[in-house]
């Protein structure tokens, strides 16, 4: 997908106006009075923002004219519901905006389709994780939010993995020609979100996959801070053999991980 083109959607990206800060916010008032000159001046002096997120959907052989389009409408989207009294620039709050309707995009037109029955049961599989952390002030496991909706564990774990898209927290996403605006910027609550939920359960359920010798010996090693010549004392064995069954539980680890 050729990002680097100077037109796309018959626009000439190496002629798009950068509005300063100073202009958006004399702009802001008069697109909430109905100003549809204010509203096209603003919409036109962002779309370098629009092209900036798109580039990091770059290597899925998508169109780079439909991300745009529908890069755009989250563009409009986020100008109509911003608040500007809330203390943030528009680019923060627009760019989860932009993300999110590229995403839907991309997850309704893509091959591989998730049925509507498994995004259910993912939705209501948050909604009873949300229930049980509320009422145990803890995470609950994926057994618990199974026996809360009374289904299997398993049809849980496939339904919370169909609707997931993971994304690097530290990919950049905008960068205006000072600091990048990384995804990590767009988080206001490290544990409310499911990602990082996700890759919890999917970090406890690899360590369930392991023998109990293998899990003494990351336990020891990653969370004790123990080295493997205190680890072989320990357990009895060699380093050698404690070197050998630490990479291949951490192989064993990082397989079942990337597959979720």
């Amino acid at each position: 997908m050729a990002y680097s083109k100077v037109e796309i959607c018959g626009v000439d990206t190496g002629t798009l106006p950068v509005l300063s800060a100073e202009r958006m916010r004399e702009l802001f008032p008069l697109v909430e009075e109905g100003d549809k000159r204010a509203r096209d001046e603003f919409i036109q002096g962002n779309l370098r923002l629009v092209l900036s997120v798109i580039q990091r959907f770059s290597g899925r052989g998508e169109n780079a004219d439909d991300l745009f389009q529908v890069g755009c409408i989250g563009l409009m989207k986020a100008l109509d519901n911003f608040d500007t009294t809330l203390n943030v620039r528009f680019s923060t709050y627009a760019v989860p905006m932009i993300i999110g309707e590229i995403r839907r995009y991309l997850r309704d037109n893509n091959v591989i389709r998730v049925s509507r029955s498994m995004r259910d049961t993912a939705y209501k599989a948050l909604q009873a994780r949300d229930r049980l952390q509320s009422r145990w002030n803890r995470e609950p496991t994926v057994a618990e939010i199974a026996q809360e909706m009374q289904i299997p564990r398993e049809d849980v774990i496939f339904a919370l993995e169909a609707i997931q898209d993971p994304v690097s927290l530290f990919e950049p996403v905008y960068n205006d020609g000072g600091d990048a605006l990384y995804i990590m910027d767009q988080v206001k609550d490290e544990t409310a979100r499911d990602d990082a939920w996700l890759e919890t359960l999917a970090i406890k359920e690899a360590l369930q996959r392991l023998n109990e010798r293998e899990k003494k010996i990351l336990r020891l090693r990653f969370f004790e801070g123990r080295t493997q010549m205190e680890v072989a004392g320990e357990i009895g064995i060699s380093q050698a053999q404690v070197s050998r069954l630490e990479k291949n539980a951490l192989m064993h680890m990082r397989k079942h991980v990337q597959v979720n």
